[in-house]
């Protein structure tokens, strides 16, 4: 089992060591001679060199261009897009430039031995924290350690369907995703959630017939609606005119039925809201449950196959 030590961006910039550290010149010439992973905020980036700023408790940290970011040269748009947010970084050199003493940082240091400790370990199914980083209608990117990304495609966020991962997450929100497969040769990690928001029976068994209980529509078919009960769990309403795709609703629940994996529901009420979004509820415990070999959502009884091979 890997120890992971190399967290999401933003994980220790509030821990008591980190604070120690950056608050000082001799709490930076320490980390230095420690080989630490420490975490600042970005104060500014130069618009001609881009450059990267932080105030470290009166010394003003820089990280250069080439220097932030392992494994590929980092465009325009990734550097200034750290303006406000923590980075991690190690201390390379401690100097004055301009009369004010100065720390040369490096998060491509902090990212190269990030990679080469724990992310180059990983293997598919391995469960491991991450932070929602940033969205496209074709899926999320999510840091999985020290500002390295991983993609989740929209397919694995969860069984029922979204047009944009923004509808399930939000930025900055602390996930725990399955490793789903690694291209080595390219250096791209794919991860997934679906996995751990429970199998199509765990979560009918929150439900019963006869309940009336909210729901968000998520598609409208000629021949009904789907409305999404739980990440994991949707039921067929019949269709009805003016109802769309996004709209909280009230159903009535007519029937479970595990053998065919339906649930047949009614629409009460639709209406127009944007409840917040919730943490998402783990069926399964990352804290006890490292790594996933194999996860069947459909049940036993019903001769649909739904499942996961990792």
């Amino acid at each position: 089992m890997i120890k992971n030590t190399y967290l999401p961006e933003g994980a220790i910039i509030r821990s008591a060591e980190n604070r120690e550290y950056i608050s000082s010149y001799q709490g930076l010439e320490r980390a230095m001679r420690e080989g630490k992973i420490l975490e600042g905020v970005v104060t500014l980036c130069d618009s001609d060199t881009y450059t990267l700023h932080l105030d470290l408790g009166g010394v003003d940290g820089i990280i250069r261009r080439e220097e932030c970011l392992y494994g590929e040269k980092a465009k325009d748009i990734a550097i200034i897009t750290r303006v406000g947010k923590p980075v991690c970084f190690k201390v390379m050199e401690l100097t004055t430039v301009d009369g004010k003493e100065t720390a040369i940082l490096s998060r491509k240091e902090a990212q190269r031995e990030c990679f080469i400790n724990y992310i180059s370990s990983l293997s598919t199914g391995d469960i491991i924290p991450a932070v929602a980083t940033h969205f496209e209608p074709f899926g999320a990117f999510m840091d999985i350690g020290c500002g390295i990304v991983a993609l989740m495609t929209v397919d694995c966020v969860s069984v029922s369907r979204i047009s944009n991962p923004s509808e399930r997450f939000s930025i900055r929100e602390q996930l725990y995703v399955a490793v789903k497969s690694i291209d080595r040769e390219h250096g791209r990690i794919y991860v997934s959630t679906k996995e751990l928001f429970g199998t199509w029976e765990e979560n009918a068994e929150l439900f019963s017939p006869g309940q009336t209980v909210s729901g968000v529509v998520r598609s409208v078919e000629e021949y009904g609606i789907f409305v999404e009960l739980a990440p994991n769990l949707a039921g067929l309403a019949e269709y009805r005119d003016g109802i769309y795709e996004g709209q909280c609703c009230a159903v009535y629940i007519k029937s479970i039925i595990p053998d065919k994996m339906k649930v047949k529901l009614v629409i009460i009420d639709a209406y127009d809201f944007s409840p917040d979004l919730k943490s998402p509820t783990y069926f399964i415990d990352p804290e006890k449950t490292k790594r996933l070999t194999y996860w069947r959502y459909s049940p036993e009884s019903c001769k649909k196959l739904v499942e996961t091979v990792f």
